[in-house]
């Protein structure tokens, strides 16, 4: 009888530690992982090109962004950097580096201007989501939160819906923000006319998602560093995990640019 019962206590003992471990576990190891995800189609011009490069990195040397990190519940957050193109055209410039202090976001810093510059042809947004869907399956259960930073110069025009590959996004618990740029061309362009309504009611969605227009490449790195530092704060204002296109915004008015095209030059 006294050894099933020092049986039992042993038993009840073990489960206890067992279960006061599990939450420890259970904790997020990151604040979030971010996807940096940057255009580099046709359309974005050589000077477009070395002020994003640029303003990424100066953000990461920046020690309003170092504070930030620190001041997060786990004090690390994980990073990677992604040009993209075509429905079939993205790049990992630098793969997923987790930062936990100013030496290593430093490093992520230089690690991004050591790489050369490239230009490729179409503009994919709906490619680049869902690439970086994937690219989230690489670190797993271990952050908080899960955002996409898109950068970008005009609507999407190849690959699927932008709309869809959105609401699929964040119906997981995906957040993605907007950085639609607006600059470097005739202001009344097609690429440019509507484009920050277009990112915000066909590209941007979830939980506290936002966009910063950029109107001025003299901001371009002060934008950049200020949407670093909320995507990592984190925002606690919510919206519904899904926010469908509105009707004053036609979310596939890149691909029907891109068949006008192709339709004068077969029918010239």
């Amino acid at each position: 009888m006294l050894h099933h019962f020092r049986w039992t206590l042993a038993v009840i003992f073990l489960a206890g530690a067992i279960l006061d471990r599990t939450p420890a576990f259970a904790e997020p190891q990151l604040d979030v992982a971010l996807v940096l995800a940057v255009d580099i189609s046709s359309s974005m011009e050589a000077e477009e090109q070395g002020l994003q490069r640029a303003g990424f990195a100066e953000a990461f040397r920046s020690s309003l962004v170092h504070e930030a990190i620190r001041n997060g519940a786990a004090g690390r957050i994980a990073v990677t950097y992604v040009e993209w193109s075509g429905a079939k055209d993205q790049t990992v410039l630098v793969p997923w580096t987790v930062i936990d202090g100013s030496a290593k976001a430093n490093a992520f810093a230089d690690s991004l201007t050591s790489k050369p510059i490239r230009q490729a042809g179409m503009t994919s947004i709906s490619g680049m989501i869902d690439f970086s869907r994937n690219l989230f399956m690489q670190v797993g259960g271990i952050s908080a939160r899960r955002v996409i930073d898109v950068s970008g110069d005009g609507p999407n025009n190849d690959g699927r819906k932008v709309e869809l590959a959105r609401d699929e996004a964040v119906a997981e618990g995906i957040v993605i923000n907007g950085l639609p740029i607006m600059f470097g061309r005739a202001q009344n362009s097609p690429e440019m006319d509507g484009l920050d309504v277009y990112y915000r009611e066909c590209v941007i969605g979830g939980a506290g998602s936002f966009m910063i227009p950029l109107h001025d490449p003299e901001q371009f790195a002060m934008a950049i560093r200020t949407k670093i530092m909320r995507e990592i704060a984190g925002n606690t204002d919510e919206k519904p995990k899904v926010i469908p296109a509105q009707s004053r915004m036609n979310c596939v008015t890149g691909e029907k640019r891109t068949d006008d095209g192709l339709s004068v030059q077969k029918n010239p």
